[in-house]
């Protein structure tokens, strides 16, 4: 084998058919938060509606934060006619997806200054759906493919996520702006234009549900416990609410006791890793706009290094971090990456000793995002790796959901840390938090089986799924 081919053989992984088809679903699932959220408030702004009620308008985006309430129904529930053509994943992922498209061609049609409730309603439309989509994707990705895999699929999903960010942002607003001869006054027309352009691009990920192949789920343990509880249930409740109580239980409980009954006591330690992991990125990142401001940054200085640059490198260093789950697994760059997120906060303390440098903020900000790149990679694998077949979407929604909630209380004290201490020891000690979810990890590592594939194991799972 030439040296070429021994550097690219890591990276071939990317390659698969399943992670092109996940590249496709990202950008269908990162289309449509923007156009109820950012885009949409620069619409709102521009047709002249107060900023209370674009305050307003920006809690249809805590739809995504509530997404667990229903994800037992995306686990559990076939859709007539669709599941029996194409399966029930991917009958979900259509669905969704066409009232995506109805929805935002719902949004293009309305004009907030003469019915703001009709464009509010097919915003929320948006949204609901779009969470859907989510919950379906992440389910997809996770039956699609094993462990050593799950890192490269989410690389593929978040450059997916993030490129279409840029377009339901950036690419609107040019293109709403070019429709209206890019005149400073407000374009009704060009907005709708916009939002018609959006609907029509949301076609990228109905392709790429039809393109895909349907995953194995396994159901039969849950399909046997229901039916075990319905006979029971029968004996003493009349069919038909037995049969709703069985669902209910196999759908919202049995997630919950399946995870426990399969980790007993290491439950609550693995818990314990998936709500500290990202403590040291979120809470540094909640003041780290405020910190570009008070250090002489420019705006088009932190758009350019913050935002552009800083994106593409989150983007490689999450490609970066799949090849090395791949190559040596889940566990070691879990702890590699939680090793660089608490370890690069510090170059952010020592920009606060010196100040204004846009080229050491270059470097900082390279290197932070390359790190939180592969970080997250890891992670999303290993939350991955928790779920169990038939229970994915649920599993999945509700421990994404825990691994921002602690971090997120915490990081509402920010400011008042700042206020009282300053920056230096603030980032020094976002740098200090980070580093006890080492230990977790090496905890989890020691106690909890792994649930990683050896590569022949792998490799052989690929073949029965068709990848």
């Amino acid at each position: 084998m030439s040296l070429l081919s021994r550097l690219c053989a890591p990276f071939s992984v990317y390659c698969h058919r399943r992670v092109l088809i996940l590249l496709l679903l990202g950008f269908s699932a990162g289309l449509p938060l923007m156009l109820v959220f950012s885009t949409l408030s620069f619409w709102l702004r521009e047709a002249g509606i107060d900023r209370a009620a674009i305050g307003y308008f920006s809690w249809i985006a805590l739809t995504y934060a509530f997404k667990w309430l229903w994800s037992p129904l995306v686990d559990r529930i076939s859709i007539p006619v669709l599941t029996r053509l194409i399966g029930r994943r991917r009958s979900w992922m259509l669905l969704s997806q066409i009232i995506l498209i109805i929805a935002i061609m719902g949004m293009a049609s309305s004009d907030p200054l003469k019915d703001l409730n009709h464009l509010v309603a097919f915003a929320l439309m948006v949204a609901f759906a779009s969470a859907t989509q989510d919950i379906v994707i992440d389910a997809f990705r996770i039956d699609s493919a094993p462990p050593s895999m799950q890192a490269a699929l989410a690389a593929a999903y978040q450059v997916g996520y993030r490129s279409a960010m840029i377009v339901a942002t950036a690419g609107a607003l040019t293109i709403a702006a070019w429709s209206s001869n890019y005149s400073d006054a407000y374009s009704l027309s060009g907005w709708q234009y916009a939002y018609w352009v959006m609907a029509m691009v949301m076609g990228v990920g109905v392709l790429a549900t039809l393109l895909a192949r349907e995953p194995k789920v396994n159901t039969e343990q849950s399909d046997a416990i229901q039916q075990q509880m319905y006979l029971r249930l029968c004996e003493h409740h009349p069919k038909r609410l037995a049969r709703l109580y069985a669902w209910f239980y196999s759908a919202c409980a049995l997630p919950f006791i399946d995870f426990f009954q399969r980790y007993g006591r290491n439950a609550l330690l693995i818990l314990a890793l998936i709500a500290c992991y990202r403590i040291s990125d979120i809470v540094m990142g909640i003041m780290a706009n405020a910190f570009y401001v008070d250090m002489g940054f420019k705006k088009e200085e932190i758009a350019a290094i913050s935002k552009v640059f800083g994106l593409i490198m989150t983007l490689v260093g999450a490609a970066f971090g799949g090849m090395l789950v791949n190559r040596f697994g889940t566990m070691k760059i879990l702890f590699l990456g939680a090793l660089l997120v608490a370890s690069t906060n510090l170059l952010f303390a020592w920009q606060a000793l010196i100040g204004y440098n846009v080229p050491f903020l270059t470097f900082a900000i390279s290197v932070d995002n390359f790190s939180a790149g592969i970080a997250t990679a890891a992670f999303i694998a290993y939350l991955s790796s928790l779920t169990s077949s038939g229970f994915s979407a649920t599993q999945y929604a509700l421990l994404s959901s825990i691994m921002l909630l602690f971090p997120k209380f915490i990081a509402g004290f920010s400011g008042v840390y700042v206020d009282n201490f300053g920056y230096v020891n603030f980032f020094i000690g976002c740098s200090l938090i980070g580093f006890p979810v080492l230990i977790l990890i090496s905890l989890v590592n020691k106690r909890v089986p792994s649930a990683e594939l050896t590569d022949e194991q792998a490799a052989s799972q690929n073949d029965n799924q068709g990848l």
